[in-house]
């Protein structure tokens, strides 16, 4: 039966809704569920984010040989539910956090909860160029301090704004042997003029943009077109991509709590906790220089014992051990 949205589509008050279902999320309902609070997480597609389309995860602890990103994102998911854990597929529309306990409006109606935990990542920019969605995670990465070693020796490409590109660009030098910058940027700051100067496998093509991504189970090749309009074919066996797209994934919130100037949702570190009491933010929607699988996950625990000292009014957070 269909229920209008400010109806909730069930009667049960959670102690936590988690909102998004990737590492750091999965990781909050892990450790909310085994203190034996009422846990949802909302997630709308498990493989629509980072980890989701990760075709290989070869650095998280504990797993040697690597695994692909929707496995290690099932094995979160059970090991949460074990706990008691529910996962609700829906997309989340807008909330209200003045309202309590917290309301969650999901496509058919409303859930509710005492706490909240925002984990909805970066990956805000929607897919826009030929090729990209059909090689995610297959050559295709936004993240080169995550994939970086995965291209030991090959030819790359890296793509955006010189600013976003900086920092990043780094980390694939240390491993690939050929590096085409492309930036539609018509200058190179200084300081990254001078790292190129000092690597030469780095290939600078300023004032042009990729039109395309080649290839079919991989990613083989890209299209690019310069400042005249001329266009060039480059053959790579990766592409990363930082096109104004990794804002954090925040329209939902409707300005309900505060953020940066740049969309970044402000959370006191220490505790996770943002501008609305009993609202936690974890992972990228965070914005943190470092991205990594193991970072987000521990922001879940950290969020989920936050929220749980809040909820029993607790001085400190409580630890989890084994028993």
């Amino acid at each position: 039966m269909e229920t209008e949205k400010n109806e909730p589509i069930t009667d049960e008050l959670y102690d936590i809704i988690i909102i998004g279902g990737g590492p750091g999320g999965l990781s909050a309902a892990l450790y909310a569920s085994r203190a034996k609070l009422k846990t949802l997480v909302v997630d709308k597609n498990p493989a629509s984010g980072a980890l989701g389309s990760a075709d290989r995860i070869a650095n998280y602890p504990g797993i040697p040989g690597g695994i692909s990103g929707t496995e290690l994102l099932e094995r979160m998911r059970e090991q949460a539910e074990s706990f008691g854990a529910k996962v609700l597929s829906e997309q989340v529309y807008g909330v209200d956090f003045t309202a309590r306990p917290f309301q969650v409006f999901v496509s058919n109606g409303t859930v509710r909860s005492k706490t909240v935990i925002l984990a909805t990542g970066s990956m805000g920019r929607s897919v826009t160029l030929p090729g990209e969605a059909e090689l995610t995670g297959r050559g295709v990465s936004y993240c080169a301090t995550c994939d970086a070693a995965f291209y030991q020796d090959r030819d790359v490409a890296i793509a955006g704004a010189v600013v976003e590109v900086i920092e990043e660009i780094e980390a694939l030098a240390r491993f690939a042997r050929r590096i085409h910058l492309i930036t539609r940027d018509r200058e190179i700051p200084a300081e990254l003029a001078a790292f190129i100067s000092s690597n030469p496998a780095i290939v600078v093509k300023t004032g042009a943009r990729i039109t395309a991504i080649r290839g079919h189970e991989h990613v083989n090749g890209v299209t690019i077109s310069g400042a005249q309009g001329h266009e060039e074919t480059l053959d790579v066996e990766g592409v990363f991509l930082y096109l104004h797209g990794n804002r954090p994934i925040v329209d939902y919130l409707y300005g309900a709590i505060d953020t940066t100037a740049e969309g970044c949702i402000g959370i006191d570190r220490e505790t996770m906790a943002t501008s609305v009491e009993g609202v936690y933010a974890i992972g990228d929607v965070t914005c943190k220089k470092v991205r990594q699988v193991v970072i987000a996950a521990a922001e879940g625990c950290v969020a989920a014992l936050s929220a749980e000292q809040y909820i029993n009014k607790r001085e400190r957070a409580v630890s989890q051990w084994s028993h």
